[in-house]
């Protein structure tokens, strides 16, 4: 009795013959447009098939295609892919330009420019931040009775605002209302269809229904890696509102009329005070900055004090804040002609060397730092790359093909980080070297980038009505 044979090990991804079954399958019926070329386009994944416009029902679902949507399977399972989108010209000889790409969980977003995720769910450093406490912060001379008094004498009358919607807000929100936002909605209606003219004139902003108040943490700020591991968030002395992403402490209600978020702020700075109103700019990433000392100072429009440093926010921002910023984040360029030597002190977070004229970046001095996570560097402008095998501690990387090559040839990429990118800036080259891509994310398990451009046969198309016979693969 002879022994079974096992089935044979699945194509390519990227091979032609992988894909050859599935495109003669869905060519049948198919008629080619007015330059007699045919189109077809299409995903598979481990789970799902689509195919473009016009590819009939019978030929998408022959047992023919079912056979050649199996084969494609196996490739993306060996491939370590989830899925792939592909698009094939088709000349009336066969001859045929075949397109793939995918998947997209190993890289952020839909461009072939943004940044490899090497750890899933990662997110920059500033965006897992939690705030300090501070025990010298003050406490807001907000007055819950005096915010219910002064909307009263504006309204005819308290809503009907019910003890449970208050419990379903603080169970949402994971703790108290704040006292001054409570009086607030007791008095003018938790809900929309409450408010009338008399509420909109005593209330001078968009106040949210009370199921729309919610936390301003980090996780509600978008964290773009290329963008996101390049910022800093730093609290100033005094400042008033801590240089955060968002906080646990920051319960938004409503709008300014700009855009802005506004929220009570229960983690205020060293010079704030807790209940007092901070703003989170629309255009910001991260920040925060007062605009009053407390509710009731925000109804009645009276500005916050202003003998305090307002820290890092974004728009009213400190002396103070500035030059913290400065030792966090350094940025070596034609109009800041430091050396790395300059900037390599013990509170450097972000290094960005954009000197592609100047001499190349020794980063010896940088070995040892305690909080540098962050190191970006055009091509071409670093003394030696696998000096950056030293610095243990980055979680982002961007640097040229040719320094990430370096790297991977002498096993110095450093294995503490979380995402990664390879720049092309002023290089003759469409986009990042899928290869070059796929050998960083081998070194996490990641799955990898599928973008290839495959030329194959698939023989004389059959006329539409015609009986289409596979032909065998070559």
């Amino acid at each position: 009795m002879s022994a079974p044979t096992s089935a044979p090990s699945p194509l390519p991804l990227t091979s032609f013959s992988t894909w050859a079954p599935l495109l003669r399958a869905w060519v049948e019926g198919r008629e080619a447009g007015a330059d007699q070329v045919l189109h077809l386009a299409g995903a598979v994944g481990r789970d799902r098939v689509r195919a473009s416009g016009g590819v009939a029902p019978h030929a998408r679902d022959s047992a023919a295609s079912l056979e050649a949507v199996e084969r494609v399977r196996a490739a993306l399972t060996a491939a370590a892919a989830e899925s792939v989108t592909f698009s094939a010209r088709i000349s009336p000889s066969g001859r045929t330009r075949l397109r793939l790409r995918g998947p997209g969980v190993s890289l952020e977003g839909t461009s072939d420019h943004g940044a490899l995720v090497l750890v899933e769910d990662a997110v920059p450093e500033p965006w897992r931040r939690l705030p300090e406490v501070y025990p010298q912060a003050g406490r807001s001379a907000g007055d819950p009775g005096a915010v219910e008094r002064w909307l009263l004498e504006r309204l005819p009358g308290a809503a009907d605002a019910r003890d449970e919607e208050f419990a379903a807000a603080e169970a949402r929100l994971g703790r108290p209302l704040p006292a001054e936002l409570e009086a607030l909605y007791r008095v003018v209606g938790t809900r929309q269809e409450h408010w009338d003219t008399a509420m909109y004139e005593a209330v001078p902003w968009e106040l949210f229904p009370l199921e729309k108040v919610h936390v301003a943490d980090a996780s509600s700020r978008s964290a773009c890696w290329p963008v996101a591991a390049l910022r800093a968030v730093v609290t100033a002395p005094g400042a008033a509102v801590q240089g955060l992403v968002g906080s646990p402490g920051w319960i938004v209600f409503g709008e300014d009329g700009c855009g802005d978020l506004l929220a009570v702020d229960l983690t205020p700075g060293p010079g704030g005070r807790a209940g007092q109103i901070v703003a989170l700019p629309l255009d910001e990433p991260s920040g925060a900055h007062l605009v009053a000392d407390s509710l009731l100072d925000l109804l009645r429009g009276t500005e916050p004090r202003g003998t305090e440093p307002r820290g890092t926010e974004p728009r009213g921002g400190s002396a103070a804040g500035d030059r913290e910023r400065d030792r966090v984040v350094a940025l070596l360029d034609a109009w800041n002609r430091r050396g790395v030597e300059d900037v390599a002190g013990p509170e450097l977070e972000v290094l960005c060397v954009r000197l592609p004229d100047g001499p190349p970046a020794d980063l010896a001095p940088l070995a040892g730092l305690p909080r540098l996570r962050t190191l970006s560097a055009l091509p071409g402008t670093l003394a030696d790359p696998r000096q950056v095998g030293a610095l243990t501690g980055l979680e982002y990387l961007e640097l040229g093909p040719a320094e990430w090559r370096t790297l991977l040839d002498a096993g110095a990429v450093p294995r503490g980080l979380a995402a990664a990118r390879i720049i092309t800036q002023g290089l003759d080259l469409p986009g990042p070297p899928v290869g070059l891509s796929n050998e960083i994310l081998a070194l996490w398990g990641r799955p990898p980038l599928v973008r290839a451009v495959v030329d194959g046969d698939l023989g004389p198309l059959p006329r539409p009505g015609s009986r289409h016979v596979t032909r065998p693969d070559a």
